[in-house]
């Protein structure tokens, strides 16, 4: 018998039917002789659609109220899916974040997990039933309800795998797993078997949507085995699996594993920086104040102009007017010239264990742009990682031309079921 946390998104309980079909799938499992906890997303495109209408409401809508009206898209999705389950014949119980004992901070919108008291899911899956908890929430110390921001769900199944210690989590999706790159921007993605922690948080951060990055953190933390699967197939799925590899294991990795994109960045250039010690520091502290998560960073020493340098570096979206205005507000003390935005880029990644063994990988993805007539504004690196800034029009024929370059493209076209790859 094994402990298994099944978590199913949006696009797999968008409906009635799709209901029924997961209800089917987390029955069938348990029959097998497994306990089963279920984490479950709001249905379909319920959050958003709850977004939209506090917008209508109001343009600046308060962060705990937001949390109390996002919540209730899980809480639908998880009282009808236990209703589906018991149907299918299996004893299931529905718990909010609250209920099911998930302890956060006090962060509305983004809080962070301080720890799960899971005796009310022990004492359900003890009885023999299946326990189904709301993902993408819990509860501070206020008690008030809050939400850990989006694609939260991942991080909520992964969290109770470890606390319950869980022989696997499967994260069902609309994708049969994870793949060399996103199969509705590649059509000849080609579904991996096995990738390492360190290979997914990579592609998870830069772009990559099956998995949120802060559930393979919480995974690779706490050694929890990942199993990527669809939940309108019964294929295998991805399993994500320990970065300990043998030397053969090793040897054997793909040079590059996958191609992820991103458009949610935006870039800032800060022109005319006194260059001298601690001025990087200084506007470094400021964007971390302005709680601004910094991906890449370029800063560039003037040859013509002495003494002064430009820092450039990327921003997600939602935070780049904040932390403009942050800088701007210090604009005398940091003695910088002007602030330049660029609010949309488009970030292309690879990325590959395999990359620290192989050379020449830069200079076949440069020879790759070039050949496609496409400019690179930035470079970042790390051991298993080569990400570049493009212009965002280019982004999905650079993913297309870079996935074939480097040997990923698959016979058969990739299917997405659901339309969202979530």
């Amino acid at each position: 018998m094994a402990l298994v946390v099944q978590k199913f998104g949006g696009s797999s309980v968008a409906d009635a039917a799709s209901i029924q079909r997961v209800a089917k799938r987390i029955a069938d499992t348990h029959e097998a002789g497994n306990d089963v906890v279920v984490v479950v997303s709001a249905m379909g495109d319920m959050t958003d659609d709850l977004i939209d209408l506090a917008t209508k409401v109001t343009p600046d809508p308060p962060a705990r109220e937001m949390d109390i009206l996002l919540t209730a898209g899980e809480r639908i999705s998880m009282a009808l899916l236990a209703m589906a389950v018991n149907e299918a014949g299996v004893e299931a119980h529905a718990y909010t974040g609250q209920q099911a004992g998930l302890l956060t901070d006090d962060k509305y919108g983004k809080a962070s997990i301080l720890g799960i008291v899971p005796e009310r899911i022990l004492r359900t899956i003890q009885s023999g039933a299946v326990a189904i908890v709301a993902g993408f929430q819990g509860v501070n110390s206020r008690n008030d309800v809050t939400t850990l921001g989006r694609g939260g769900s991942d991080t909520t199944a992964v969290a109770f795998a470890a606390a319950l210690h869980a022989d696997v989590c499967e994260i069902y999706t609309d994708v049969d797993g994870v793949f060399s790159a996103d199969p509705r921007i590649v059509p000849a993605a080609r579904q991996l078997k096995v990738m390492t922690y360190e290979e997914t948080l990579e592609l998870a951060a830069h772009g990559a949507k099956v998995l949120h990055l802060r559930a393979v953190e919480f995974a690779r933390k706490f050694n929890v085995p990942l199993h990527v699967r669809s939940s309108f197939s019964d294929k295998e799925g991805t399993w994500i699996v320990s970065d300990n590899f043998s030397e053969q294991q090793a040897m054997e990795a793909p040079i590059v594993s996958g191609v992820a994109h991103d458009r949610s960045q935006a870039k800032i250039s800060v022109v005319g920086v006194p260059d001298v010690p601690g001025s990087a520091a200084k506007i470094f502290a400021i964007v971390g104040a302005a709680d601004g998560n910094i991906d890449m960073i370029v800063q560039n020493t003037s040859l013509s102009n002495p003494g002064i340098s430009n820092i450039s570096f990327t921003v997600p979206q939602s935070q780049l007017h904040s932390v403009v205005q942050a800088l701007e507000a210090q604009q005398a003390s940091l003695g910088f010239k002007e602030i330049q935005i660029s609010e949309s880029i488009g970030i292309l990644s690879i990325v590959g264990a395999g990359m620290r063994s192989h050379s020449g990988v830069s200079a076949r993805l440069f020879k790759t742009l070039a050949d496609q007539g496409l400019n690179i504004d930035m470079i970042s690196t790390s051991e298993i990682r080569i990400s570049v800034v493009l212009e965002p029009e280019s982004l999905e024929e650079a993913a297309r031309a870079v996935h074939t370059a480097f040997g990923l493209d698959s016979e058969s076209e990739a299917v997405v079921y659901g339309g969202t790859g979530r």
